[in-house]
């Protein structure tokens, strides 16, 4: 049996390489879609690849990094030819959501953000502070190499930064999500769901490409998704919103039109971080008062039946119940 299992993992690693590597440059296709030009440096509002790295390695483990490796090998050959600094990127992209991973590990986090700690780890280590890492090698490799002046690389390098951590903000809990989905699933509410849905497909849309400033209405959305439904509403809600808001800003319409392109980037991302934020730490909050409240509530329950068995037994036992014997007898 042992031997078998010594067998086993070599195997499973070998497949997990590249079914890693498929995701990783699977989405990255897709964050490529919407891209934007900032200094003269092209850069995608929100990279897919860096929210499904972190996802990856919290699932899997440390083992699948050389498929993170491997997709962002294939994406920069995709793109460019193979050079030194195309490794150097190569070298940031990887090491950025291996070094989120650690942090998010050594913070004692739990996949099933249950805990307020949990969507705070996810927020600061494992997107605002690991991806520093990837934002410094890709802009300062840009820099060296003279593909940007000096002059725009806290520009570039904010927006490479800003479009890392979006990717973990926004892409990561969904996938933690679904990997906790079990079926068949709960249809207790599925009219609100429905409901819901049908709302965010209508309001969020025109929200995004209305000539009047009308983003604020994605709000209310996300603390109703949050309320009845916790992360799964949500996370998908501010997924759906945000790539709604990231292919308006794209098409310079709406909220985003006759406005400068670091305006857009700004703007973009401003409402994309603080959407991501609310979602995830308001879900996060209710989601653990909600356990809270069920521990309570099972103690209780628990208590009761002891309480039960004690009076059970006492009658058993020929004693009345404490509150049914009399003020002058004694035991």
């Amino acid at each position: 049996m042992v031997g078998s299992q010594d067998l086993r993992k070599p195997v499973v690693v070998a497949l997990q390489t590249p079914a890693v590597a498929a995701c990783y440059y699977g989405s990255a296709q897709l964050g490529l879609l919407r891209e934007l030009v900032v200094e003269g440096a092209v850069v995608t509002p929100i990279w897919p690849p860096t929210g499904v790295s972190v996802a990856c390695l919290l699932l899997l483990g440390l083992r699948c990094w050389p498929g993170i490796a491997l997709g962002a090998f294939f994406v920069i050959l995709s793109l460019t030819s193979l050079t030194p600094s195309a490794l150097c990127v190569l070298a940031g992209n990887t090491a950025a959501p291996v070094v989120g991973y650690l942090l998010l590990r050594r913070a004692g986090f739990r996949t099933d953000l249950a805990r307020l700690r949990d969507g705070l780890a996810l927020v600061f280590l494992g997107a605002f502070t690991a991806m520093l890492i990837g934002a410094t090698t890709g802009a300062g490799t840009l820099l060296a190499t003279d593909r940007i002046e000096p002059s725009g690389f806290w520009a570039v390098w904010l927006a490479w930064w800003v479009g890392d951590a979006m990717g973990v903000l926004i892409v990561t809990p969904v996938l933690l999500l679904l990997s906790r989905v079990r079926l068949p699933l709960p249809l207790s509410r599925w009219k609100e769901a429905v409901g819901l849905t049908v709302i965010a497909c209508c309001l969020v849309p025109l929200a995004a490409r209305s000539s009047v400033s009308l983003l604020f209405l994605v709000y209310p959305l996300l603390i109703w998704a949050a309320l009845r439904f916790q992360l799964a509403g949500s996370l998908l809600c501010a997924l759906f919103a945000s790539v709604m808001t990231t292919v308006a800003a794209t098409d310079r319409v709406g909220p985003f039109e006759r406005i400068s392109r670091v305006e857009v980037m700004m703007k973009l991302q401003a409402f994309n971080g603080a959407m991501a934020l609310t979602a995830l730490i308001l879900s996060s909050v209710i989601t653990e008062q909600i356990y809270t409240r069920r521990s309570v509530e099972r103690a209780c329950q628990e208590l009761v039946e002891v309480l039960e068995h004690l009076t059970a037994g006492e009658a058993a036992d020929g004693r009345a119940p404490l509150e049914d014997r009399g003020p002058g007898r004694r035991e």
